[in-house]
């Protein structure tokens, strides 16, 4: 049976029923109709505006639209920042507001924590950068597995996707796995920066910092309907060509399958169940505000981890009146730091250049897991940069100064670790609405590590050394750093334990609770390391996936 958009829920349970359409969802997904299980997939689903002249470049695209600053600034202006702006460095496009859009039913109070949802199809990973950095031994400590088992698994997406990178000074913190393509090529500031390292390599490895080619989830040469990437300098407003990978690209291949039904249009709210077993699914459909339910045999939650926790807790709290907490949220903490090549002060800069981080560093720490982790992105055609913003300046100096400067600069996000704490955690608060039935919100506090401020302060240091030793320079006062929750890296809530425990799952994310319900995203994770999860989220899917009988 196969089933497009919208279609009717299947005549009897699906041998698999999948909550959500992000990178866990689809990868798990693929992975079970690929052992000849059918499955179903409830999801809002929210589509991605179609693209915009697909094959024009940045240049073209700001000469031919009749109105362009609608399109790179937003219908209301919504992605421009003024000087003096105390809040994030960059706005977000304009036309990516549908990732986050909410839904009338999921309501957050946050303390600490400033969390995203996403209710889009292919989940909050349709606004990825595209980094895929595999987990070692050392970051999966504290899994009950180790990199032996999982790499199989990076090596299975990677085919799928395909991922760019290389066997460089970085693989001392990534391993190098099966099917990786060659980098993208390298835009003058990179392949400058790259140049530098070179010749002050062995000094900055004697400090333990570590540089060399990011690897990211785009694509050199066509595969399944995509385009090779062709540096149109567009990727902050969607590639338009489908090179830099979405979970959405997986999704439109599945809904051609046999054995796979996709119902978009639903809020799924929790599921019910007998003793330990999940019997249905619970969910609004949108377009009629009905509440349906759905029949389950096997149940896999791979929402996202904030989502997915809400609906474990709202069931908990229908089926048996209980409210829980669930503790270890958790998050990577991210500083930018803004930076001036000075040799490169007065340099031209070419728009037609992959726009993302090329480039990736690692400095390492006293305990391997907890190295810190940074991207590199120059700037290309971002519409400003932190420099040129807090400039104290009158509009034809700012401008002159931005012409000048543009080609010089750049900025480093700097990723930390995080463990889990149960000073940190999800729980429920209960009211009713006007009509007196009862309405759930999902509570977050986020506690930061004790050692978080001294940790960010060490390794600001440190990325500030390793710059001067590259020829940049970081003006005084001018690191940001981000609030909690704003990497997006959400784990920890319902951790993969070695021991059977109420609320955790086993090595298979198999819940310790409900014998047929599977947990398939971040909220499995018992350790975050600073590098971005995604990769390992689709990898760690396949292989949970993998091991479901027929």
């Amino acid at each position: 049976m196969s089933a497009g958009p919208s279609a009717g829920a299947p005549a009897r349970a699906s041998d698999v029923t999948i909550v959500g359409s992000g990178a866990s969802a689809v990868h798990f997904a693929q992975s079970a109709l690929e052992r000849g299980l059918s499955v179903t997939m409830l999801d809002v689903g929210r589509p991605r505006p179609a693209p915009v002249r697909p094959d024009d470049s940045f240049a073209e695209l700001k000469a031919r639209l009749a109105d362009p600053w609608r399109y790179f600034l937003g219908p209301r202006f919504e992605s421009v920042l003024f000087p003096g702006n105390k809040g994030e460095y960059y706005g977000f496009p304009p036309h990516k507001e549908y990732i986050f859009e909410g839904v009338a039913g999921y309501a957050v109070e946050s303390h600490g924590f400033e969390p995203l949802a996403s209710f889009a199809r292919g989940g909050l990973a349709e606004a990825w950068t595209g980094g895929s950095f595999p987990f070692n031994d050392d970051e999966l400590e504290d899994f009950p597995f180790r990199y032996d088992e999982l790499g199989p698994f990076y090596d299975l997406v990677t085919r799928r996707i395909g991922i760019v990178g290389a066997a460089d000074d970085l693989a001392r913190f990534m391993p190098v796995h099966a099917h990786l393509d060659a980098p993208l090529e390298l835009d003058r500031h990179s392949a400058l920066l790259l140049e530098r390292y070179g010749r002050v390599r062995e000094r900055m490895n004697a400090d333990g910092a570590f540089f060399g080619r990011s690897r990211a989830a785009v694509l050199r040469e066509d595969r399944d309907g995509r385009k090779a990437c062709d540096y149109l300098g567009r990727c902050l407003w969607s590639c338009p060509r489908d090179s830099l990978y979405t979970p959405a690209q997986t999704l439109e291949r599945l809904l051609g399958q046999p054995g796979f039904t996709y119902l978009d249009g639903r809020f799924v709210t929790h599921f019910r169940f007998e003793g330990s077993r999940v019997r249905a699914l619970e969910f609004v459909e949108l377009a009629t505000g009905k509440r349906e339910e759905l029949d389950v045999a096997r149940l896999v939650l791979a929402a996202g981890t904030l989502p997915t926790s809400k609906i474990v807790l709202d069931s908990l709290w229908r089926g048996r009146g209980e409210r829980v907490r669930l503790t270890g949220l958790m998050d990577n903490r991210q500083t930018l730091v803004p930076f001036a090549n000075l040799k490169l002060l007065g340099a031209s800069w070419d728009p037609d250049t992959y726009q993302y981080h090329q480039l990736a560093f690692g400095l390492a720490n006293s305990v391997a897991k907890e190295y810190v982790h940074g991207l590199v992105t120059t700037l290309k055609t971002a519409l400003i940069h932190p420099i040129a913003l807090s400039a104290p300046l009158d509009l034809a100096t700012a401008t002159w100064l931005a012409k000048n400067v543009h080609g010089a600069l750049g900025i480093v996000n700097v990723n930390l670790h995080d463990t889990r704490r149960a000073e940190s955690y999800l729980e429920l608060a209960v009211g009713s609405d006007a009509s007196g039935d009862a309405r759930t919100k999902l509570v977050a506090r986020y506690e930061p590590a004790p050692s978080e401020s001294a940790d960010r302060k060490r390794a600001l240091a440190r990325v500030k050394r390793a710059l001067w030793q590259l020829g940049c320079f970081v003006p005084p006062g001018m690191a940001h750093v981000r609030p909690m929750g704003a990497s997006v890296h959400y784990s920890g809530t319902l951790p993969m334990s070695r021991e059977r425990k109420p609320l955790t799952v086993d090595r298979d994310c198999r819940s310790h609770d409900f014998s047929n319900l599977w947990l398939a995203d971040g909220a499995t994770f018992p350790f975050l390391p600073a590098k971005n999860l995604t990769f390992t989220l689709m990898a760690n899917a396949a292989r949970i996936a993998a091991k479901l009988a027929v």
